[in-house]
């Protein structure tokens, strides 16, 4: 996992002023079950946990992630979460456990995202929603694609296979490959503004996720050309992102 040695402050920098409203959208359009408990698969610090604690209380929540550091986070900020340290191909929990389950933005950093999807299901009572969602890089509509995209320009690199969920109907296929029915798909949106060009920078230099050994290899003249195509493309003032994925649910 590329985030197990990622602090979580570093981590809302980059992702978090995404997920937080990426987490709001995807649980209006998932669906909040009324009773029952609800499972954030690869919770991160916490985004999707904390939007499902308010609707439904922070008792009713279960999150796990394999990075300790965010599990720390995650429970100092929500402390009556039940937050554990674990896999997704691997989840602690009984068969059925959960009217709900949710995991969002981390098919893509599974080991094994089939896998992980089955657990989900597993997890999942009959009948109850289970849910993800990954940023579209096949249309490079990700918050970080023009970053990718600027950086490939220089050091050459192109974007290699596919990576789980990051493709139209991705997701779909393994919801219903895991046995779930009723399975739809749609396009979500968050949006970010940065004060400016030097903010949104910064942001891509932090180690994280998937711009984070974008610039390895590459000389100062060559982050150089980079930094200055970032200043051309946004211009003065403040820069405005906006991140769109792929969600897709089914029903256990």
């Amino acid at each position: 996992m590329v985030f197990e040695d990622v602090p979580a402050t570093d981590y809302d920098r980059f992702m978090g002023r995404f997920s937080a409203p990426l987490a709001e959208v995807f649980a209006d359009w998932a669906g909040v079950p009324p009773t029952g408990r609800m499972l954030d698969v690869g919770s991160g610090p916490g985004a999707l946990s904390t939007v499902l604690a308010e609707r439904r209380g922070a008792a009713a929540v279960s999150a796990l992630d394999p990075a300790p550091a965010f599990v720390d986070a995650l429970r100092q900020r929500l402390p009556s979460v039940d937050a554990r340290v674990g896999s997704a191909e691997h989840l602690p929990f009984d068969d059925g456990a959960f009217d709900g389950v949710y995991a969002e933005l981390v098919l893509h950093f599974m080991t094994d995202a089939d896998a992980g999807v089955r657990e989900m299901v597993r997890v999942a009572r009959p009948g109850a929603v289970v849910a993800a969602c990954v940023w579209d890089f096949e249309n490079a509509r990700a918050p970080h694609s023009l970053f990718l995209g600027l950086a490939s320009a220089e050091s050459g690199r192109t974007r290699g296979a596919a990576r789980p969920g990051t493709d139209q109907g991705d997701i779909s296929r393994r919801l219903r490959a895991a046995g779930c029915a009723d399975v739809v798909e749609v396009e979500l949106s968050a949006t970010a503004t940065f004060a400016d060009v030097d903010e949104w920078w910064t942001m891509h230099t932090l180690g994280v996720g998937s711009t984070a050994h974008m610039l390895d290899g590459l000389d100062a003249a060559a982050i150089g050309r980079v930094r200055a195509a970032a200043d051309e493309h946004f211009g003065d003032g403040p820069v405005t992102i906006t991140g769109t994925a792929w969600a897709a649910r089914g029903v256990a």
